[in-house]
């Protein structure tokens, strides 16, 4: 018996892996893999990930029904510089803000700093 098939709408459920990336393999294995993504998704002739580069890649990342739309709004999402494609500190950048659990644990820090008053012979600034 064959299901009767229907059209699904696209749904990309994102699952926040950075923060167990960092801990394996520390702040300099992190950044590392971070410029490996980036070349993995950039145009080798510009240096940049462009709309057709990504283009491209969203078919790997099994993204293929994404639309050009969506393709702009995730360039210009990270673009600071405004000249429509992400470069290497854009991207990272980027991948840092879509990432909020990589900050908990400086978020931790900022609030026991105002938790706890400084000790006195622990300033020496």
């Amino acid at each position: 018996m064959q299901l009767p098939r229907r059209k699904l709408a696209l749904k990309v459920q994102f699952e926040d892996y950075f923060p167990s990336m960092m801990e394996g393999s520390g702040a300099e294995g992190f950044i590392i893999e971070l410029c490996n993504g980036f070349h993995l998704l950039m145009d080798v002739e510009k240096g940049l990930i462009t709309f057709e580069s990504l283009k491209r890649s969203a078919l790997l990342l099994g993204l293929q029904d994404m639309g050009d739309d969506e393709i702009v709004s995730m360039l210009s999402e990270g673009d600071l510089d405004g000249d429509g494609a992400l470069n290497q500190m854009e991207f990272c950048i980027l991948m840092m803000r879509l990432s909020p659990g990589l900050l908990d644990e400086p978020k931790q820090w900022v609030e026991e700093m105002y938790i706890h008053e400084p000790d006195e012979e622990a300033l020496w600034f």
